[in-house]
C-alpha cells in the first residue's frame, strides 16, 4: 500500500511542476511570441522594395485585383486569436489582460506545430455585438479567426453570426477544436474496447460550449442522440428542464438526447454508461471513483478540464475504466485542442477556405485517429498522437484541405501532393526556425 501512495505523490508532484516552471519562465522571456521578418534584408536598400517607393506598385495591384492580397501579403497565413477573457481555461472571467498569456501560448502553438502566424487580440469588451463588429473589422488583415475563451451562451451566437457574415474561416476552438480531438480519441478508444459508436451510451458531464459541440460532432459521426445524456450543474438534461428554455443550445439537447429521460445527477447518469466525456469544473475529485465504478465494462473516460482534470486518471483506472484521457500533456492520452487547430488551420489556409465545416472537422479527427493506427502502436496509453509528432499535423492539413476542395469552399485548388508539400514546408520551417534561434543565442535558454 505504501508503494501506491509514493507513486501517487510522485504523480502529483509532476502534475504541479508545469505551473511552478511557468511562474519562472514567463517573466524570463516577457511573453512567448514576437514579430520577425520573413523576407530577405540584404542591406538597407531593400527597404525601397519592402516599403516606399516600391510597395506602391503592389498596393495598386491589390486595388485592381483584391484576390492578390493573398499573393502579396501574409494575410493567407495570419490568424487572429480573439478573446474577451470571460472563460479562460478553468479560471473563468479573469479579464482580457489576464487572458493574454493564454492567447500568446495559442499563437506559439499555431506557429510551432502548424507554421501559422497567429496574433493574440484580447478585447476590452464583453458585449457580443461589439465583439462581432470588431472581428468583422479585422477581417482584411487575417486569413482566419480563432475565437478563444469566450463565455457561453454568447459564444454560440458570436460564432454563428461571424460564420454567417464572413468569408474567411471563423473557428471557436473551445467548441470545434475540442470536439474534433475528442472525436478522434473516441474513434480509437472504441476500437480498443471493440464497441460501435452507434451502440454506446455516452454521458457528457458539463453542458458548456465544449461539450455541446462535442456531443454534436459525436452525433454527426454516428452516435444515436437518444444514447447521449448531458449533465450540467443542476442534473441531467431532459424534456422537463424548463429552466433551460432560454438557453437555445441546452434546450435543444433536452429535446433530442436522453432517450430514456433519466432524471438525476452524474451518479445516476453514469450507471451502465460506456463513455464519459467530461468538460466541466477543474478537479480533482469532482467525479468520484464510486460513480465511475458503475459504468459498463471497458468504460472510456475523457477528463478534459484544465488545468486539473475532473478526477486524476489513475483514480479512473482504479475504478475500472479501460481507456482514460485528460487535457494534459504530462499524462497518457492528451485529449487537447493543440492536436487539432494547428493542422486544421494549416489545411484551411493553404486552400484559402471560406469556412471550416463539420465535415472538415471529421476529416481532421479521422486523420488524427488514423495516424495512430498507421504507426501500429495504438494501445490504451497511446490513443492519440503526441504533440512532438509533426507528421500528424501534416496529415491533418492534407485531409482538411482536400475536404474543403471537395465541398467547394476552397478558393485555391491543390492536389494532395501539393497540399502535403506546402504543409510539410511550413511546419518544418517553423520548427527549424526555433532550433536555429535557440542554437544561435537569439532566444536564450533559461
Amino acid at each position: 500500500m505504501s508503494d501506491i501512495k509514493v507513486s501517487k505523490e510522485e504523480l502529483l508532484r509532476k502534475a504541479n511542476k508545469p505551473a511552478e516552471d511557468a511562474m519562472q519562465l514567463h517573466p524570463f522571456y516577457k511573453g512567448k511570441v514576437e514579430v520577425s521578418p520573413k523576407c530577405c534584408i540584404r542591406d538597407i536598400n531593400d527597404f525601397a522594395i519592402w516599403y516606399t517607393p516600391g510597395v506602391a506598385a503592389v498596393c495598386k495591384d491589390i486595388q485592381a485585383h483584391p484576390e492578390k492580397v493573398y499573393e502579396h501579403t501574409n494575410k493567407g497565413n495570419m490568424v487572429a486569436v480573439v478573446s474577451d477573457g470571460t472563460r479562460v481555461l478553468g479560471l473563468g472571467d479573469i479579464g482580457p489582460e489576464a487572458g493574454l498569456p493564454v492567447m500568446e501560448g495559442k499563437g506559439l502553438i499555431f506557429k510551432y506545430l502548424g507554421g501559422v502566424d497567429a496574433f493574440p487580440i484580447c478585447l476590452a469588451t464583453k458585449d457580443p455585438a461589439e465583439i462581432i463588429r470588431t472581428v468583422q473589422l479585422l477581417a482584411p488583415s487575417f486569413g482566419g479567426i480563432n475565437l478563444e475563451d469566450i463565455s457561453q451562451p454568447k459564444c454560440f451566437d458570436i460564432l454563428d453570426e461571424l460564420r454567417r457574415t464572413m468569408t474567411i474561416p471563423v473557428w471557436h476552438d473551445d467548441q470545434q477544436g475540442t470536439a474534433t480531438v475528442c472525436l478522434a480519441g473516441l474513434i480509437n478508444a472504441l476500437k480498443i474496447v471493440k464497441k460501435s459508436i452507434k451502440d454506446v451510451k455516452i454521458v457528457l458531464f458539463g453542458a458548456g460550449a465544449a461539450n455541446i459541440r462535442i456531443g454534436t460532432l459525436y452525433m454527426h459521426y454516428g452516435a444515436k442522440p437518444e444514447n447521449l445524456i448531458y449533465v450540467d450543474s443542476k442534473g441531467t438534461l431532459h424534456k422537463g428542464r424548463e429552466d433551460l428554455k432560454d438557453h437555445r443550445e441546452k434546450w435543444h439537447m433536452c429535446q433530442v438526447t436522453n432517450g430514456k429521460q433519466i432524471v438525476g445527477k452524474l451518479a445516476e447518469a453514469l450507471v451502465g454508461a460506456d463513455v464519459l466525456s467530461a468538460a466541466s469544473t477543474p478537479g480533482p475529485d469532482i467525479i468520484k471513483k464510486e460513480w465511475v465504478a458503475t459504468m459498463a465494462k471497458d468504460a472510456i473516460c475523457f477528463l478534459t478540464a484544465n488545468p486539473i482534470p475532473e478526477m486524476w486518471p489513475w483514480d479512473a483506472k482504479e475504478a475500472g475504466a479501460k481507456v482514460v484521457g485528460t487535457g494534459r500533456s504530462d499524462f497518457p492520452n492528451q485529449v487537447n485542442n493543440s492536436l487539432g487547430f494547428p493542422g486544421i488551420f494549416r489545411g484551411a489556409l493553404d486552400v484559402q477556405a471560406k469556412t471550416i465545416t463539420d465535415e472538415m472537422c471529421v476529416a481532421a479527427a479521422e486523420a488524427l485517429a488514423g495516424y495512430v493506427v498507421k504507426t501500429g502502436k495504438m494501445s490504451e496509453d497511446y490513443l492519440l498522437p503526441h504533440m512532438d509528432e509533426p507528421e500528424v499535423y501534416i496529415d491533418e492539413a492534407v485531409a482538411v484541405g482536400l475536404k474543403a476542395i471537395e465541398q467547394g469552399i476552397a478558393r485555391k485548388r491543390l492536389t494532395e501532393a501539393e497540399l502535403r508539400a506546402s504543409a510539410e514546408t511550413l511546419i518544418k520551417r517553423a520548427i527549424k526556425d526555433v532550433e536555429v534561434r535557440q542554437a544561435s543565442g537569439i532566444v536564450k535558454l533559461p
